[in-house]
């Protein structure tokens, strides 16, 4: 069973980096519909709203409370993060509450586990699979209706498959925080191993997809990242499976080589948008969320490596 500190720990974490994933979810989302599907912007505009005041609340509740890792990790913000999104609001004229992300850039790590703590954090947790609830509803729908044909959004279909797995994960992840349970390492390692190197492998797929044809250099970068990690998911699952004889330590080991790369990829892409040198219809925003997205990964390999 986990610790009061442990638990309190975790779940702030872990809202502090998926619910800011959720929110900019709302907002791509929003982004993609056309004007006949004006019902699901104003509803994606609701759960972004409600997102934010959400991370708003865990950031207060935050402060003097999570880690040093988890702080200096990148997962939270980035140094783009605010100008991304100042940018990004400029693009598209939807306010993106920046004063979050001004907020978070004064997080202080701390050990505040006083049983109100608990309390609080045990409220937020339940918050959070209330919205959760709200918003896998809502990309399911969406994602039924493009695959039946019934709209047409200008996010890609394996888009909306992709942050609908991202929200489940995040459930998931809170269940298990409410059931106190302590997690498996050893047993968990490859499940996220095999998980994240998906979205490393997709996120790679969608950046060359949203790259102009002009940018070759890149388009060839991205199409070299997307297939080294779909080799990564199958070592990842043979070690998950246990069907032949693999060498675990080697295949975090790759997966986290090959993890730092993508995010260098990811940091240069996110400083051409930002600096107007890449041709693309890629938001800043978008650049700096699959950023934030390999600095956890690699924070979660950087435990898995120790375990």
């Amino acid at each position: 069973m986990l610790s009061r500190s442990e638990y309190i720990r975790q779940s702030l974490e872990t809202h502090l980096f998926f619910g800011r994933i959720m929110k900019e979810h709302s907002f791509f989302l929003s982004t993609g519909f056309t004007p006949r599907d004006e019902k699901f912007t104003r509803r994606a505009d609701e759960l972004k709203i409600a997102f934010g005041n959400f991370l708003e609340d865990c950031v207060a509740l935050a402060n003097g409370v999570i880690s040093r890792e988890a702080i200096a990790s990148g997962e939270i913000i980035t140094q783009y993060t605010l100008e991304a999104e100042k940018l990004t609001e400029f693009y598209t004229g939807i306010p993106l509450m920046t004063n979050i992300t001004k907020a978070e850039k004064g997080l202080v790590a701390g050990n505040d586990f006083a049983p109100r703590m608990e309390r609080k954090v045990s409220e937020l947790n339940r918050r959070a699979l209330s919205l959760l609830d709200s918003i896998i509803h809502f990309k399911t729908n969406i994602l039924n209706d493009v695959l039946s044909c019934k709209m047409f959004t200008l996010n890609y279909p394996l888009l909306i498959e992709h942050i609908l797995r991202e929200a489940k994960l995040y459930r998931r992840l809170i269940q298990r925080l409410q059931s106190r349970d302590v997690i498996n390492i050893q047993r968990d390692a490859f499940e996220q191993e095999a998980f994240w190197n998906q979205i490393m492998a997709e996120h790679a797929m969608f950046i060359r997809g949203l790259l102009d044809p002009t940018e070759k250099d890149l388009f060839n970068a991205a199409d070299r990242f997307g297939n080294e990690f779909e080799q990564l998911v199958c070592e990842a699952r043979r070690a998950m499976d246990k069907t032949m004889p693999v060498d675990y330590m080697q295949v975090t080991s790759d997966s986290f080589q090959a993890t730092k790369a993508i995010r260098d990829f990811k940091a240069q892409a996110t400083e051409g948008l930002l600096e107007c040198k890449i041709r693309s219809i890629i938001l800043p925003l978008l650049a700096d969320h699959v950023l934030r997205e390999a600095n956890h990964y690699l924070r979660l390999l950087k435990i898995f490596r120790h375990r």
